[in-house]
């Protein structure tokens, strides 16, 4: 389960060798807001009078990546990765809305993600113009794909660390941990999936592709295929671990099935002799006194016997 932040996070940003924040509203810069309050719905309603549709679209937290245009507004929809509070799910995908028309650009989130901060830090470092709406919604494809792959290390670290205590011992809690990453594993890989058929769509739109920077293309279209293909082999190599542990757990069980049974065909032995000692009919030990000794060493005999004949053929 992922806790959508409480606090308030609205932030208004401007071109100026970066991606600089401001303390208001002017036109065209754009409007990050993180976990809408009730004002921030009011005024993204009521005074940017954006569709209360798309509002509703982007806060549903299985909305998948599409392109929508309606009375002059357009909604594109990403999937973003976060950390969740969830321990059995420590990281998952979220939807990002950029809503955008004439001088009017918000980029909505109903969960705390690094993306949007990080690509505003990161554009100051690097004195990154943001050229126009579509130019910011691929930067920001770029900036959620590199945040995969940043994620994508940390999943390898907990693999590692969940493999190597099942070479320790096989438990039932290393065994859930590789479940809990391999869930996380399925949502990333979906949502990239998505992601990329998204960039496809917007790099076709003939209204804004003259005027696409060609190299920003490139690298979101490089990042975007590593992070899939980063998250496919850790999959693949996750579910080969699993395999191989399951195999392993089911050999473990024979093994313990076949010492089981030697040891119940050993005990066996001596009271199988015993049985028919104990019976009431005549056997030519009843009135010796040496009986129940000639017995006790046949009985050791045999067994002994057993014990050897089991180890030979590793029964043991």
């Amino acid at each position: 389960m992922i806790t959508p932040c409480i606090f308030e996070m609205k932030a208004f940003y401007t071109n100026n060798n970066g991606l600089l924040e401001i303390s208001k509203w002017i036109p065209n810069c754009w409007i990050n807001i993180e976990a809408p309050t009730a004002a921030e719905k009011e005024y993204l309603l009521k005074e940017l009078q954006i569709p209360e549709a798309f509002y509703n679209d982007i806060e549903d937290i299985d909305e998948r990546p599409r392109i929508e245009i309606e009375d002059g507004w357009t909604l594109i929809i990403m999937r973003v990765p976060i950390k969740s509070d969830d321990v059995k799910l420590p990281f998952q995908t979220i939807p990002l809305g950029i809503i955008f028309k004439d001088d009017i650009c918000v980029i909505i989130t109903f969960y705390r993600t690094e993306v949007i901060s990080d690509f505003a830090l990161y554009s100051q470092r690097k004195n990154i113009e943001v050229k126009d709406n579509p130019d910011l919604v691929l930067r920001l494809l770029l900036s959620s794909s590199v945040w995969y792959l940043k994620y994508l290390k940390q999943i390898n670290q907990k693999i590692k660390l969940a493999e190597d205590n099942l070479e320790k011992s096989i438990k039932n809690e290393e065994l859930q941990a590789l479940l809990q990453i391999e869930k996380c594993l399925v949502f990333f890989i979906t949502s990239l999936k998505a992601n990329d058929v998204l960039f496809h769509r917007i790099k076709n739109l003939k209204a804004y592709k003259a005027n696409y920077d060609l190299d920003l293309l490139e690298d979101v279209e490089i990042e975007l295929s590593q992070a899939q293909d980063t998250a496919n082999i850790y999959s693949n190599i996750l579910t080969g671990m699993m395999d191989a542990y399951a195999s392993v757990i089911s050999n473990n069980m024979n093994n313990i099935m076949k010492q089981m049974t030697s040891i119940s065909i050993i005990l066996m032995i001596p009271t199988l002799i015993a049985s028919l000692y104990g019976m009431n009919v005549p056997n030519g030990l009843e009135e010796s006194k040496y009986g129940i000794w000639i017995l006790l060493f046949v009985s050791i005999i045999l067994s002994v016997f057993g014990v050897f004949l089991f180890k030979r053929r590793r029964w043991f």
